[in-house]
């Protein structure tokens, strides 16, 4: 008795034909060929999404120029060009580097971790914010002020990979090539050579503790948080392809470096040197040994080998950072205005007038976006539910608004 042979109802191959055929309890029979073709129909009709492939471990990565990168930044942050090309290059070739074949004594590019140095409100948490958003992966932005030796009251190190991971969606592969941002680095530095009856528990321990973290190891993560519920799995996290940008006001280094650059002055190409440096901004001269001096560890150094810096915000800066950049502070003032059907408009010498207070406060643009708030909070109080449809903001308003926030 021969075999009956089985056909797909579809194509009419026959299962010596085709990889795989799957059967229903009817007796209809599908092949793996049309299956993949339905598939490829349905998602030509928007009814499933797009399958993803793995052979590549950056995946579907949007993967931009360096030049593209610095672009879309100048978009969102104003001037602070020196940061956004080291940031670009940076991050341009840690993602090549994620694309690159692994063969046989095939040469292996370790990743370049940043550094990133500027007073508070220069731009360092938006750069790395917008940067995670171009490329369309995870990103964490954690304080290191919380953070303490394993065993003592704060967040062990472990939790900057917990945050990593909730912003993944708890996705291992996506979040073992997110972004993360450890904010206020400085304030983590070793607090002296004096001996102390109380543990320095938040500052060169946990820099020992952020050593295998930047490096490059496998981590045990506890994606819930580690000491409220210690019975969890852990998540065992590979950290050698997740990029690590670390920022910092370093209140205070500028006295390091200008040690350092008053050390040799024998000769007189020293001499012309010093009378060419700007004192106004030291920090553009930072150096490794700098970093050192001010309480970071050599290790910890060592493994953030791209150092960049912030220039501090002029008047000219504050005054574009109002209006230029696609979700400037005025900018998203007129549109909260525009949601309640009133057309605001700000003029000239209301603008100065906010960007004078800012030069007094020297809080950079956070403290530039606190005086708006001021200007505008008793206009947003009061004007919803009105009949109004247009308001201008003039510099006498601005000042009243001020001065009456001041008093407060």
């Amino acid at each position: 008795m021969t075999k009956k042979t089985v056909k797909c109802n579809f194509c009419g191959l026959s299962e010596d034909e085709v990889p795989l055929m799957l059967n229903s309890i009817n007796g209809v029979h599908i092949c793996s060929s049309c299956v993949k073709q339905a598939y490829k129909v349905l998602e030509q009709e928007g009814l499933v999404l797009p399958s993803k492939t793995c052979s590549t471990p950056v995946g579907n990565l949007n993967l931009m120029l360096p030049t593209e990168i610095k672009q879309k930044l100048d978009e969102y942050v104003i001037g602070q060009d020196e940061a956004k090309i080291a940031l670009a290059v940076a991050v341009y070739n840690h993602y090549k580097r994620l694309n690159q074949k692994t063969e046989d004594n095939d040469v292996e590019i370790e990743k370049s971790n940043i550094i990133m140095l500027g007073s508070t409100g220069t731009g360092k948490t938006l750069l790395a914010r917008t940067v995670a958003r171009l490329l369309e992966v995870p990103f964490a932005i954690v304080d290191a002020t919380v953070l303490t030796e394993a065993g003592y009251v704060g967040e062990d190190v472990e939790s900057i990979l917990t945050r990593l991971l909730q912003a993944a969606d708890y996705d291992q592969e996506k979040a073992e090539r997110g972004i993360v941002f450890i904010d206020e680095i400085d304030k983590i530095a070793r607090k002296g050579d004096n001996p102390s009856i109380t543990r320095d528990v938040s500052g060169e321990g946990v820099q020992q503790g952020l050593l295998k973290l930047l490096e490059g190891s496998v981590v045990n993560v506890p994606p819930k948080g580690g000491r409220k519920h210690p019975d969890q799995d852990y998540v065992h996290l590979n950290t050698q392809n997740i990029l690590f940008i670390c920022g910092g006001a370093f209140e205070g280094i500028e006295r390091k470096i200008a040690q350092r650059l008053n050390t040799h002055t024998v000769g007189y190409n020293n001499v012309q040197t010093r009378h060419n440096l700007d004192s106004r901004n030291l920090m553009q001269y930072v150096q490794p040994q700098d970093l050192r001096k001010f309480g970071l560890i050599p290790e910890l150094i060592g493994r953030l080998p791209v150092v960049t810096y912030l220039h501090p915000l002029d008047r000219e800066a504050l005054r574009n950072i109002l209006t230029e950049p696609k979700n400037s502070l005025i900018r998203q003032q007129k549109k909260l205005f525009k949601m309640d059907g009133v057309e605001l408009d700000f003029t000239d010498d209301a603008l100065e007038a906010m960007v004078d207070k800012a030069v007094e406060r020297g809080l950079g643009a956070r403290g530039l976006r606190g005086i708006v708030e001021a200007v505008m909070t008793d206009l947003q109080f009061s004007t919803p539910g009105t009949d109004c449809k247009k308001i201008s903001i003039t510099g006498d308003y601005v000042l009243e608004q001020l001065k009456k926030s001041e008093v407060l």
